[in-house]
């Protein structure tokens, strides 16, 4: 199985320097991953220094919290894309989704679809913070909504796992068919994991060990 045709290869830390970035890009080159996923703030560097490879550029909305408004997202996303993005991974806002305010979360959904002007959405539903009926909720709003994908974590919830075999697998059975796919990221850092996300049914790896799990290292 080519590994490297799932990973998003990931450098979201708050401290990632310019000298990382760089390392980050030169590996995806190196093994050739679907994509990178970087802060918005190096979506124009990383798209310049991948141009002409076919690797995508993936960058992040309402990163980690998902509290910003709906008009700031959709700002972040208009910027994102003329910066370059090809893929925008929105998070969604939970504290909405537990008060029950779906049209809230199907309409800025929505909205950060149409800022993305043709560009493929993720939305990050933050699964260690949900149970599973508030999951296959998020999962239903994205579809509503018209989203390409659900993702399961920022990775940055403290003491969280992120992304689960069993949350991946709830998430492809609430969307298979509606055309979302599923991207599983947060702990997923060896071959094992990342084969087991896959069996669940992601389509997508976001992680930041993309080169471990490729060597087996």
């Amino acid at each position: 199985m080519e590994l490297n045709k799932y990973i998003e290869h990931t450098l979201l830390k708050q401290d990632a320097t310019g000298e990382e970035v760089i390392k980050l890009l030169d590996e995806a080159k190196k093994y050739n991953f679907l994509g990178v996923c970087v802060n918005p703030v190096n979506v124009s560097l990383a798209k310049e220094y991948l141009k002409d490879t076919g690797i995508k550029v993936v960058t992040v909305i309402g990163f980690p919290l998902g509290q910003s408004t709906r008009e700031v997202k959709v700002l972040e996303t208009i910027d994102a894309v003329k910066n370059g993005a090809d893929e925008i991974d929105m998070v969604i806002n939970d504290g909405k989704l537990k008060d029950g305010d779906f049209v809230y979360l199907k309409d800025e959904i929505s909205a950060v679809k149409l800022a993305c002007q043709g560009k493929t959405l993720k939305v990050i539903l933050e699964t260690d913070l949900l149970n599973k009926t508030e999951i296959i909720k998020a999962c239903e709003i994205c579809i509503e909504a018209g989203a390409d994908f659900v993702k399961t974590s920022t990775g940055f919830v403290k003491n969280g796992v992120g992304a689960k075999e069993e949350d991946v697998r709830l998430m492809f059975e609430t969307v298979k068919n509606s055309g979302l796919g599923v991207k599983a990221s947060g702990g997923i850092r060896d071959r094992e994991t990342a084969l087991k996300m896959i069996d669940a049914g992601a389509v997508r790896l976001g992680t930041s060990s993309g080169v471990k799990i490729c060597t087996g290292e």
